[in-house]
């Protein structure tokens, strides 16, 4: 009774203004003060019809949506080439995974080109840096954990590489044949890759549209994403493979990459919005 007293003398707060430490207190003895943020039932039908969503909004933006991927298609064509030139190419497979890990921070920038041709308006480079000069700042600290478990994740496959391969030179030709250290490297770095894809995937896949929307802020975000992920747990693993295999997919063949990019970034959004129908 005293903890919701002191919850309630808190003016007219929802979940994007308390403040983090109250709702955390909050959480911790069992209250709920993100009880408007339920995710609704969902289940393959919906990822369909949110992958159709996706396309449409693609083919609305094509031209700023593609020019907006074609700069991170370019970073990667960078690096893998940077990778064959230090022979060192079975690490590009875990440079691939990394814009599976890093893909969450990049959404603010598209959820702003949709929002912006929803409300009727042609998008431009200017709305792209809008919706990132924009975000929150919760959102900001899911992008650095992001960040974060991006270079955790390439330091360990790194360090794997040194151990598994060692300093046999690896080009793009050599890594065609796989030999057996090669192969146990893709094994053992796809397990790892897979479960800081998996917690990633947990912490970021609604958390970022919530607190994009301001419907929340960074902790009622996290724990409404993970709660969406455990309570819909059959759909949620259909759409994070889904995702995860298009991701990787694409960061080998990089031109898929100018539309599959922007594509799954609005199918993101539509499927958050199935989740978590907006008031």
């Amino acid at each position: 009774m005293i903890v919701t007293s002191l919850l309630e003398s808190f003016p007219q707060l929802d979940g994007q203004d308390m403040p983090s430490a109250v709702l955390g207190l909050a959480l911790a003895l069992g209250l709920d003060p993100t009880a408007d943020l339920r995710p609704a039932r969902i289940g393959v039908r919906d990822i369909a019809a949110s992958l159709r969503e996706g396309h449409a909004m693609f083919r609305a933006t094509a031209a700023l949506s593609v020019a907006c991927a074609a700069v991170f298609a370019a970073i990667g064509a960078a690096l893998f080439v940077t990778l064959e030139l230090l022979s060192i190419a079975p690490l590009s497979l875990s440079v691939a995974g990394g814009f599976v890990l890093l893909g969450p921070a990049l959404l603010a920038g598209f959820f702003a080109v949709a929002d912006c041709r929803e409300g009727g308006r042609k998008p431009g480079a200017a709305e792209v840096w809008h919706g990132f000069r924009s975000m929150p700042r919760g959102g900001w600290v899911v992008s650095f954990v992001c960040a974060l478990l991006l270079l955790i994740w390439l330091t360990d496959a790194g360090t794997l590489y040194g151990f598994m391969v060692g300093q046999t030179p690896q080009g793009f030709q050599q890594l065609a044949r796989a030999d057996g250290s090669v192969t146990s490297f893709v094994g053992f770095s796809s397990l790892m890759g897979a479960g800081l894809a998996f917690i990633l995937f947990c912490v970021s896949a609604f958390s970022i549209p919530l607190i994009h929307d301001r419907r929340a802020n960074l902790v009622s975000g996290v724990v409404a994403s993970v709660r969406a992920v455990f309570g819909r747990f059959p759909a949620m693993m259909c759409w994070a493979l889904l995702l995860a295999v298009v991701m990787l997919l694409s960061a080998w063949l990089l031109p898929l990459l100018l539309y599959t990019l922007p594509m799954m970034a609005y199918t993101s959004r539509a499927l958050y919005r199935r989740v978590f129908p907006p008031a």
